[in-house]
């Protein structure tokens, strides 16, 4: 199940996988986008369906960046992967990530991601009922 904060923070819970492992016993760093694209996939696609909206069509990651503040190892109980909006732009917005548990913060990231016409093969602006969802979870 999917919570809301009173932070407007998304909150995806992500268990570690016994796969995420790698062979010094912590979550692999790339199997982290994973946990992004996971949280990602819940805020933008499956959530507003669920609310009986439209997901967000057409949008393409044209930049990550992942600080690895702690390792993360296998565990009983799932992780929460933060996310919230700190920027709108006209054609593109910037999501924030945490991936933590009440202790710690295992990662912090950011992604830019571009509203894309497939059709055209072009950037095309985000519609109003976007920039609304997306405003929802604005954090500045």
């Amino acid at each position: 199940m999917v919570e809301r904060s009173l932070k407007q923070r998304h909150v995806f819970p992500r268990m570690v996988r016994f796969a995420d492992i790698d062979s010094l016993g912590h979550v692999n760093n790339v199997r982290f986008l994973d946990y992004l694209e996971d949280s990602r996939t819940g805020l933008l696609h499956i959530d507003p369906q669920r609310e009986g909206g439209r997901p967000f069509q057409g949008l393409v990651v044209a930049r990550h960046e992942i600080d690895y503040r702690r390792p993360l190892t296998f565990r009983p109980d799932p992780v929460r992967v933060e996310t919230w909006v700190s920027e709108i732009r006209p054609v593109r917005f910037t999501l924030e990530y945490e991936v933590r548990d009440d202790e710690d913060v295992f990662v912090r990231a950011r992604s830019v991601l571009v509203s894309y016409d497939v059709e055209r093969q072009a950037p095309r602006r985000l519609t109003g009922e976007e920039i609304a969802y997306l405003e929802r979870y604005h954090v500045t």
